[in-house]
């Protein structure tokens, strides 16, 4: 593995380790990347299908970890002439950590599919990276302050990628507008973690009404092999909350 590699596998340690989306990665490589056999081969599990459109949404996350409030994200995802634009920024100062910055700005086609990806992470280090996507693939790049990139090609046997930004929300929103709701069932994305470098596949499934917090919601659940994330969205299917339960996070919409 080159230097630079180490390095940006590194540095998204250090982020995923201070904010906690993605609990995904704390203890080494993603596990979207190995999905076993048996889940793929699910007789209910079917191949993401096109949405019919994206869905305009802006707002503010709260993030708790383990009950205490430790960032906040803005958003918003609206049309741009004939493509959408995704842009979020996130605050976060981890419990006996420093402060974390992340802003992402995600240029998607009508239907959902990523063309281009900016991001940029700050905590100890600081990177900035961007992947662009075309009929299936993807071409990352990673800076970390290096005299060149980390530069990285991917192939997925789908255009319709979800990104998933280590420190970013609101992508789940996006997520949330990929899945065919009309068919239903546990549905396969392949996915891609900007900072890691690192394709693979998830499964979204819905699990209808569920109660949080009080609250009524459509909920989702989105698993790894080793991971679950619960996805709660009101009757216009806005994301109103995130919840990892593995790592007591919820990322939820203030009111």
């Amino acid at each position: 593995m080159s230097n630079v590699m180490k390095s940006a596998k590194r540095f998204s340690v250090v982020i995923l380790g201070l904010c906690l989306a993605s609990s995904f990665n704390v203890n080494g490589p993603t596990t979207f990347a190995h999905p076993t056999p048996q889940k793929e081969k699910e007789k209910n599990q079917k191949t993401a299908a096109p949405a019919s459109a994206m869905v305009p949404d802006k707002g503010k996350f709260r993030i708790t970890l383990d009950g205490q409030v430790v960032g906040n994200e803005e958003f918003e995802i609206s049309p741009s002439g004939q493509t959408w634009m995704a842009r979020g920024s996130m605050t976060a100062h981890a419990p006996g950590g420093g402060d974390v910055k992340a802003t992402g700005q995600l240029k998607l086609a009508a239907d959902g599919t990523p063309v281009h990806y900016e991001w940029t992470a700050q905590s100890v280090k600081k990177g900035s990276g961007t992947v662009d996507f075309a009929n299936g693939n993807a071409k990352s790049a990673i800076d970390l302050g290096a005299k060149t990139p980390f530069l990285q090609d991917f192939t997925f046997a789908s255009p319709r990628i979800a990104v998933l930004d280590n420190n970013l929300y609101h992508q789940y929103a996006i997520l949330a507008q990929l899945y065919d709701w009309k068919a239903g069932g546990k549905q396969v994305f392949p996915v891609l973690i900007p900072q890691d470098s690192t394709p693979g596949s998830i499964s979204v499934e819905s699990i209808g009404q569920q109660q949080a917090a009080g609250v009524s919601y459509e909920a989702l659940r989105v698993s790894s092999t080793d991971l679950e994330i619960l996805l709660y969205l009101d009757s216009g299917r806005r994301l109103m909350r995130v919840e990892v339960p593995s790592s007591k996070a919820i990322i939820e919409r203030e009111k």
